[in-house]
């Protein structure tokens, strides 16, 4: 076992652990973060997206060890139940989604993607998303969430 000190959501953690950990294995049972989640552990489904250095990155493969001083934020740094962020707002108007498991996974990727291109087409959207799986079929809905949230940010 090694102690990381990482830096989660603007605050500073440390865990210990075995250095080929996965950062979602260290969020979920080190650290209590539970948004993020286990899909099929090969970084082919996205719902253990979170955010490394601002950019969307697979937690099931990337080991605790590679992380180093990098700035990881999760689905619980956007937001809360009282003031959702605007991404959060919009999947709840447009009713986004149905088992809700790979959501966290997709905010975290729209919210980047939103981040750099705020007024996207439709086939911008289903393209920055696809490699999020949605295995209820909630992917309509969900572009049109995240739609709706860059035009209430140029709002």
């Amino acid at each position: 076992m090694t102690v990381f000190r990482l830096r989660v959501n603007g605050e500073p953690a440390e865990v210990d652990t075995e250095p080929d950990a996965p950062l979602l294995t260290v969020l979920r049972n080190h650290l209590g973060l539970k948004a993020a989640k286990f899909g099929c552990g090969m970084s082919l489904c996205g719902a253990c997206t979170v955010w490394v250095e601002g950019r969307p990155t697979y937690s099931c493969d990337v080991p605790v060890e590679t992380l180093g001083d990098h700035e990881i934020r999760t689905l619980e740094s956007l937001g809360t139940a009282t003031e959702p962020h605007p991404l959060q707002q919009a999947f709840l108007d447009e009713q986004a989604g149905q088992c809700g498991y790979c959501l966290p996974g997709i905010i975290m990727r729209a919210a980047a993607f939103l981040r750099d291109h705020p007024a996207p087409s439709r086939a911008e959207v289903a393209r920055a998303l696809e490699p999020n799986l949605c295995r209820c079929g909630s992917h309509q809905r969900i572009i049109d969430a995240v739609l709706r949230a860059g035009q209430e940010a140029r709002r």
